[in-house]
């Protein structure tokens, strides 16, 4: 229970942060230009304790997307705040506290995008996805929806994609994570937050009932300028043995974790992203080998290593340090 204060025999990390956010958001679609339609914060302690909880809608000036999904009409949303209207005291609720989300690439990106909008910053320097938690945990899920770790940690999920019942049900389950990180001595999975400090909305013409962008993937990202590796280039990736610092890594095709999420733990643990496959690529990361990808097909004729997503965030645990 979230009110329950009591930890276990634990020698709590120095490391770890002081304070969390655990946010969800609902928006009207996946894409660049979609908007925040509603926005949860449940503020919890270095120990995961619930200190309070805030909810909002959001007036997105559009249409509100697959309705059918989250369940707020142009009607319900017509009266409420505009972000920038709230854009404060949300900031207020994220300052100097590691934000939380399931899957939080994406609640980051939109928020980011909403404060460059209005011509602010938000204050989140670093985030942790539950996702990526679980994983360094070996939670025996089924796959990486929320209720499935709702489901392991008997959390009741009472409105799902109701962002503030979602938000209420994440902070449930990463208080028992977090405790288990603590306990067995788990490096979080933290990652830096680079705001955006500049935004062009382009056009968007509002249908009502049609949302063409909910469900498709988009390329758009942050400009982002990582600095290059520091390390050089190994060479290429040898089955049973880990991967080094420097080793260039491709990716192909969907995965079930963020393609960001993925680029920034690998490029945290000393690797180089490559965004193309050349013969000097030391591997390709897929979920699907058998495609015909421009990535697949010239991995195939330079003999490059495949591996699919898990094999790689497995090998992601324990990356050997460059040569030197």
């Amino acid at each position: 229970m979230l009110d329950d204060r009591t930890t276990a025999e634990t020698t709590w990390p120095t490391a770890y942060p002081e304070g969390y956010a655990v946010v969800d958001v609902e928006t009207t679609g996946l894409a660049r230009d979609d908007r925040i339609i509603s926005a949860a914060v449940y503020r919890l302690d270095a120990q995961g304790n619930v200190e309070d909880h805030w909810y909002t809608l959001v007036n997105p000036q559009r249409d509100p997307g697959p309705v059918w999904i989250h369940g707020l009409t142009s009607d319900m949303l017509q009266d409420a705040p505009l972000f920038k209207d709230i854009a404060e005291e949300f900031a207020g609720r994220l300052a100097d506290r590691v934000l939380v989300a399931h899957n939080a690439i994406f609640d980051w990106q939109m928020i980011a995008r909403e404060y460059a909008r209005a011509a602010e910053t938000a204050p989140v320097r670093q985030r942790l996805c539950t996702i990526a938690l679980s994983k360094e945990l070996n939670l025996p899920l089924p796959n990486h929806k929320l209720e499935s770790l709702a489901a392991h940690f008997g959390v009741v999920q009472q409105r799902a994609h109701h962002a503030l019942d979602d938000a209420r049900v994440l902070a449930e389950a990463f208080r028992p994570s977090l405790h288990a990180a603590a306990r067995d001595g788990v490096r979080l999975p933290l990652l830096e937050c680079r705001p955006l400090t500049e935004w062009s909305d382009s056009p968007v013409t509002p249908r009502v009932g049609h949302q063409a962008s909910y469900g498709s993937s988009s390329s758009w990202r942050p400009s982002r300028k990582r600095p290059p590796c520091p390390h050089p280039n190994p060479g290429r990736f040898e089955d049973g043995k880990p991967l080094k610092q420097g080793m260039r890594i491709a990716f192909s095709g969907d995965t079930s974790v963020d393609r960001e999420l993925l680029e920034d733990r690998a490029i945290e643990a000393g690797l180089h992203i490559a965004t193309s496959v050349s013969r000097l690529t030391s591997l390709l990361v897929t979920n699907d080998p058998g495609s015909a990808t421009s990535k697949t097909v010239k991995a195939k004729s330079f003999g490059t290593p495949v591996v699919d997503e898990a094999a790689f965030t497995q090998l992601l645990r324990d990356v050997a340090a460059a040569d030197g």
